[in-house]
């Protein structure tokens, strides 16, 4: 057997292992020990995150980092590996500390050259657009742990009302429009209520679990329509009074792009059961913010700008009688 197929063999080996001696890997592969050290040191320069515990009963660990085997992909395989990275380029935040930019790089580098020329032109010519959003989202991979486990966790959030503790266990997480969103049951009354992540001020798990029958899949595909709870883009114009008037709002200030010293918007989601009280609080802005999406909330702020006009209508006629 060559050394590569047996080196080949050993990262096999030592992935599908948490411990184990030279001794082990000597017997795995059918060499000496001493070729078996040599071996997990040639694996360990090659980036085998590989701990060794010195001492009787010592051996060798590997990390939590573990280094999976090569993989060899067609070029079809290879095109849509890409086609995925680029739906999470604009997201400030990803679960598991994914790094884009290093897995892309080892991929590039593997390929042939005129599959990297075709990857350079792809770049230019196709994306999967999202407005990159400034606020992160720290507790991504806490909570599909917790997701995974079934386990409850408790969080801080911060809505409109200010920060309340709430206990929840986790459906997932999903990705619209540039934020993460983390479907939850609220165990004291047994709803899925939605949650944007990087509301989330804090979170730790319970060691409590909590059984369920819904996937997010199955959650994802019941919502239809505009249910409450599903993400809604808000889109409001703002004069220069108006941007004075929302960065007071702490809910709303991360989200003000400024134009220029007289004008800028708010582009951001939030919740369908938020939109009564958002139209309230744009209404109150009177001709200093323009409402242009969602339409449900423009006919909103129309109707409370009819009633009251026929308030005061009513009240001037009855004054002249």
């Amino acid at each position: 057997m060559s050394k590569a197929k047996q080196l080949f063999d050993l990262i096999l080996y030592v992935n599908a292992k948490r411990s184990f001696t030279a001794q082990d890997v000597a017997y795995e592969l059918g060499v000496s020990v001493r070729t078996a050290h040599r071996y997990l040191t040639e694996l360990g320069e090659m980036g085998v995150p590989l701990y060794t515990e010195p001492g009787r009963g010592g051996g060798y660990r590997v990390l939590e980092n573990r280094t999976l085997p090569p993989i060899l992909f067609n070029e079809n395989e290879a095109f849509s590996i890409f086609f995925a990275f680029q739906a999470l380029t604009f997201y400030t935040s990803l679960p598991f500390e994914i790094d884009i930019h290093s897995v892309s790089n080892k991929l590039y580098t593997s390929l042939p050259l005129d599959m990297r020329t075709k990857i350079d032109r792809l770049g230019t010519v196709f994306s999967f657009w999202n407005k990159k959003r400034g606020a992160p989202s720290k507790y991504l991979k806490e909570i599909i742990e917790a997701a995974i486990e079934r386990r409850v966790i408790q969080i801080v959030y911060i809505s409109k009302n200010g920060a309340a503790l709430r206990e929840a266990a986790p459906l997932g997480v999903y990705a619209y429009d540039g934020f993460w969103y983390m479907p939850a049951f609220i165990t004291d009354s047994n709803q899925v209520k939605l949650f944007r992540t990087d509301r989330i001020a804090g979170l730790t798990q319970l060691e409590r679990t909590y059984e369920r029958e819904v996937t997010l899949h199955d959650w994802l595909m019941s919502q239809t329509g505009e249910e409450p709870d599903t993400p809604v883009r808000l889109h409001v114009q703002l004069n220069r009074e108006g941007i004075r008037q929302a960065k007071s709002q702490h809910w709303l200030e991360p989200h003000i792009v400024l134009q220029n010293e007289e004008s800028g918007y708010i582009d951001t989601v939030i919740g369908y059961n938020e939109i009564e009280f958002v139209s309230r609080y744009f209404f109150r802005l009177g001709t200093d913010a323009k409402v242009l999406e969602p339409a449900s909330m423009v006919n909103r702020i129309i109707e409370l700008s009819q009633s009251l006009l026929q308030h005061y209508t009513a009240a001037h006629s009855a004054d002249n009688e």
